[in-house]
């Protein structure tokens, strides 16, 4: 068992600095016979990315693997810890203890700078706080860490909408940022769906040991046709005219979706788009004021004709 250990330790050092090494080299490295390279290299592959483009093309490992810094997931450390407490005493080779113990430090090292990084990165970024709120904790690093290690998390989560507090399990995705404050978009446990949470209605954030798989999620097919973050259920095309005071700050707007924009010959802009929450979209329309106007639908445009009609009964 021990031998094989340090002899897959070989073979991934062996194919990091030769990329393209033969099965035949590496058995006349590790003094074993071509068939139990083989082996090892199937072994491998189950937690890196070893590959064989044909015969006579030897092995290397795809993408940006390298054994150091070490790439182990939270398993893989676990695992290679309890290694030394499963081998016998009396059969252990000189020198393994002492190199077990450097892997070990080096593990140790790399997670205790990537927390370091991921808390400079939770200072730098700035959100807003929740006006109902005196305090509120920025969740920031163990979010990250979390979407980062595919691990799942629990928390306790605040609707303001529904005025409840609820306990949850989140195998996060992906944050979004949107205006002043963050969101998290994940598979929720307690709803059996993807759900999209704002960050600072977290009042507890736990990471777990659970390891998630996001399958086949898509974030840009699942946003598709959202002006920000709420998913709507009808999908509606908006006409609007920019005058040309305004003109080009929409050619300068950072989108989510992928509007269809033509210039006319006084200048302004024409800008067409297909989204799926109108009183998103409506919303954003509104800080433009006068210069912008929407021309399609009309439903849309009658809509915001009785609402300032209602703004002006109060300020009257």
């Amino acid at each position: 068992m021990t031998d094989k250990v340090i002899r897959i330790f070989k073979i991934i050092n062996a194919i990091q600095s030769n990329p393209g090494i033969t099965a035949a080299d590496l058995a006349f490295r590790c003094e074993v016979n071509i068939r139990t390279i083989y082996r090892d290299l199937d072994v491998i592959s189950h937690f890196a990315p070893v590959t064989n483009e044909g015969r006579g093309t030897g092995y290397k490992f795809m993408g940006k693997f390298f054994l150091y810094p070490l790439d182990f997931s939270e398993q893989e450390a676990l695992a290679f810890s309890l290694l030394p407490s499963v081998l016998e005493p009396g059969k252990i080779p000189p020198g393994f203890l002492s190199a077990f113990d450097k892997v070990m430090g080096t593990q140790l090292k790399e997670k205790s700078k990537q927390n370091a990084v991921l808390e400079n990165i939770a200072d730098i970024i700035q959100m807003g706080k929740p006006a109902y709120r005196k305090e509120s904790r920025n969740f920031l690093q163990p979010l990250i860490g979390a979407i980062m290690e595919h691990r799942r998390i629990r928390t306790v989560y605040h609707s303001q909408l529904r005025n409840e507090t609820t306990q949850r399990e989140i195998d996060p995705y992906y944050l979004i940022p949107r205006d002043q404050r963050f969101y998290l978009i994940g598979y929720c446990h307690l709803k059996g769906a993807i759900r999209t949470f704002r960050i600072s209605r977290f009042q507890q954030v736990e990471v777990t040991d659970s390891i998630f798989d996001k399958g086949n999620f898509n974030i840009k097919q699942y946003l598709k046709n959202t002006w920000s973050i709420d998913r709507g259920n009808k999908n509606i095309t908006f006409k609007v005219r920019f005058h040309p005071e305004v003109a080009r700050y929409i050619k300068e707007e950072e989108l989510f979706v992928h509007p269809r924009m033509s210039d006319e010959e006084d200048g302004s802009l024409l800008f067409e788009v297909t989204v799926n929450n109108e009183k998103e979209f409506i919303k954003w329309i509104l800080q433009y004021g006068p210069n912008a106007e929407i021309l399609e639908p009309v439903a849309a445009r009658q809509g915001l004709k009785q609402q300032l009609e209602q703004w002006m009964n109060v300020y009257q």
